[in-house]
């Protein structure tokens, strides 16, 4: 007998750094996302297998009950650290649910490539938090870290207004007449949300209530767009919003410039995906520079 669970990939499209600090953040949940099957094993021990999306074996490790429940000292954080570390934080939250257990084998399956910067960690938390019957919340507080919004998307379907405070979930609707116009662009490199946290912990200035407030306002603008002129128009000035905080150059100053249309980082800024807002198909443009993973609104979100 098995037990299986899923949890949707995540987009951050606006509101990042800023949601820390409890700014609205407006993210998607993806079409692509992992699921957890769990069977019953031996020995006290679980049995984990992770493949990817291309159903490549990537990490692969048994891991006995003592381990999580005690949780060793690491000096060097692996993969296998990190889970032990999510299975222990679940236990202190709800030790029986390994109680009348002799084992587990466990699988979990990725639909998306780990590089992606979709929610390897955040799908895994929330798979993990519905195996243990905890609040997926307070395990990737006491685990993980980050803002939570990552959690939002992959419990809920459609495109929420998350705050930080009370890990507040507003389901909203998002399905412009012009999203046959919204790309997404992979930069070809994985970007850690941890470090970019602290680049913004020591940058942001004193005029936080302000950025707060503006920042709300402007998304509250990319929301309600009517137009793809409005919703552009909205996005750029998020940019500029965020690069002043940041200190940072846009993604589009950075490596962009020519490019005829919106360019926006999602989440951390510099890696991942970028939201691209062009009237042309702008797959072109992005392949001739060697950005050759490409997604329309639709492939992409669910």
């Amino acid at each position: 007998m098995s037990k299986t669970f899923y949890s949707n990939g995540k987009l951050f499209i606006a509101g990042e750094y800023l949601v820390l600090d409890g700014a609205d953040a407006f993210a998607l949940p993806t079409k692509f996302g992992q699921d957890l099957i769990i069977q019953n094993g031996t020995n006290n021990e679980i049995e984990w297998k992770s493949y990817d999306y291309d159903k490549h074996l990537w990490f692969e490790e048994t891991i006995s009950f003592d381990e999580f429940v005690n949780k060793p000292e690491v000096k060097i954080e692996t993969v296998k650290s990190t889970l032990i570390d999510i299975l222990h934080e679940a236990y202190v939250l709800n030790p029986k649910f390994i109680d009348n257990s002799n084992g587990f084998k466990i699988n979990t399956h990725l639909s998306f490539p780990r590089n992606w910067g979709l929610g390897t960690s955040s799908t895994l938390i929330n798979n993990i938090a519905q195996w243990a019957d905890v609040n997926a919340f307070t395990l990737l507080n006491n685990s993980f870290g980050g803002s939570g919004y990552d959690i939002a998307c992959a419990q809920n379907n459609t495109p929420v207004i998350y705050q930080i405070k009370n890990n507040i979930v507003k389901s909203v609707k998002f399905n412009p007449d012009y999203k046959e116009h919204i790309y997404f662009v992979y930069l070809n490199k994985k970007q850690n949300s941890k470090s970019a946290i602290y680049a913004y912990n020591n940058n942001k200035n004193h005029h936080l209530a302000q950025s707060v407030a503006e920042n709300n306002r402007i998304t509250n603008a990319i929301l309600h767009a009517k137009t793809l002129k409005e919703f552009a128009s909205a996005v750029q000035k998020h940019e500029i919003h965020l690069s002043n905080i940041l200190e940072m150059q846009t993604i589009k100053e950075a490596v962009f410039p020519d490019f005829n249309g919106v360019i926006k980082s999602l989440g951390a800024w510099g890696g991942d995906f970028v939201m691209v807002v062009s009237k042309e198909n702008p797959k072109e443009y992005f392949t001739n520079k060697g950005y050759e993973t490409i997604l329309t609104y639709n492939e992409m979100i669910l």
